[in-house]
């Protein structure tokens, strides 16, 4: 496929295209309902119309990249005007050399002392010697003109070349954010909580001795998570079902270290849909949640809630809180977290609901991301 920069050239290379024919066609269809074509004011109009052409060629090709683009504003607005003022005078000689205006007969005597302006078909009087009169007046207007058409067609093609640049620019930058995302959740995915993995590895080898069937759960829920964060996530995105395993088998594990003074509940939907999601939504507001909302000696609780409403997928997470954080602007300041909200831009925009609030004795966390 075609990368974006490439269309907005090709694009744009059809939009001038049919712009300049269409111009050029106009003086051809402009002689249509006469009976035959006068082509010597046809060539004249197209010469004309070839000398704007070139002030458009020489604007697109050489002044734009080489000073326009370059930011060399002051030496490419000296070049411009001065070509505008090249172009207009030599077009205006070049087409009056090529095709001169015709002469006009003395009006002529007949004898009933009616004049009469003889025609181009008839002949010149004996003598007679036509002299060109030069109209300076008609001559500055016609150059005047020519530099005000010559400013239009910079002043339109600069206007389309510099939004085509920006396009891909912007398409450029947004590439650029896209990978510095998926770079930043790849050592999010590797990073995911290193101090859990190694809660859990202790809680296991203490369950050995404990309880054989739960520590043999245990190393098979991690490895089940290991293999998520290694393979199922390295395309950028996974499925809703695969996240909510993983997400399962976080709080699976995460119960060994709380047993019975925690509460956690896990709300999800009878029927799983098959839907794309990126990865690791949802497991640093889940990690914050236990962080925060979990104390070894009250009680305490978790909720983690999956709902699927309108074309949102919505996560609200809950939990107990049990000492006032100072408000230093980021309460949840989890693995990942302080740039969820970035995140969230670049894969989202605008389109997304992120709120956290906080009661006497809870946390509240909602999240809406669209689905297709």
């Amino acid at each position: 496929m075609l990368n974006k920069s490439i269309k907005i050239e090709i694009i744009e290379l059809l939009l001038f295209g049919m712009i300049w024919i269409g111009i050029f066609s106009f003086p051809f269809f402009s002689q249509w309902g006469y009976s035959s074509l006068d082509w010597q004011k046809l060539l004249s109009e197209w010469l004309r119309i070839f000398v704007f052409f070139l002030v458009f060629l020489i604007n697109i090709g050489f002044l734009i990249p080489i000073y326009l683009i370059a930011q060399k504003y002051k030496a490419y607005i000296i070049s411009a005007l001065s070509m505008m003022v090249i172009m207009s005078v030599a077009g205006f000689f070049l087409n009056s050399i090529l095709f001169p205006s015709p002469i006009k007969m003395p009006p002529m005597n007949l004898g009933s002392g009616i004049p009469m302006e003889l025609s181009s078909g008839m002949p010149a009087p004996i003598g007679f010697k036509p002299v060109r009169s030069t109209d300076y007046n008609s001559i500055s207007l016609i150059i005047i003109a020519n530099m005000v058409i010559s400013f239009l067609v910079v002043g339109s093609s600069t206007t389309f070349k510099v939004i085509g640049q920006w396009l891909i620019a912007d398409d450029r930058r947004k590439d650029l954010e896209k990978e510095q995302l998926k770079t930043e959740m790849a050592l999010l995915r590797h990073q995911v909580s290193p101090h859990f993995f190694m809660n859990t590895l202790n809680n296991i080898h203490s369950l050995i001795d404990l309880n054989t069937e739960d520590a043999k759960d245990a190393v098979i829920r991690l490895s089940t998570m290991m293999r998520y964060l290694l393979y199922d996530t390295s395309l950028g995105y996974t499925s809703l079902k695969k996240e909510i395993g993983f997400i399962e088998s976080y709080i699976s594990l995460m119960r060994l270290r709380f047993l019975k003074n925690i509460s956690v509940t896990l709300e999800l939907p009878e029927v799983i849909p098959d839907l794309q999601i990126p990865p690791m939504l949802f497991i640093s507001l889940l990690e914050n949640a236990f962080k925060h909302g979990v104390s070894y000696k009250k009680e305490s609780f978790v909720l983690f809630k999956i709902e699927i409403s309108d074309h949102y997928l919505n996560c609200i997470i809950k939990n107990s809180k049990h000492y006032k954080i100072p408000d230093n602007g980021n309460h949840y300041s989890g693995i990942g977290l302080t740039n969820i909200r970035k995140s969230l831009d670049l894969l989202f925009g605008k389109n997304y609901q992120y709120q956290i609030t906080e009661t006497e004795k809870e946390y509240h966390v909602y999240l809406s991301v669209p689905i297709e």
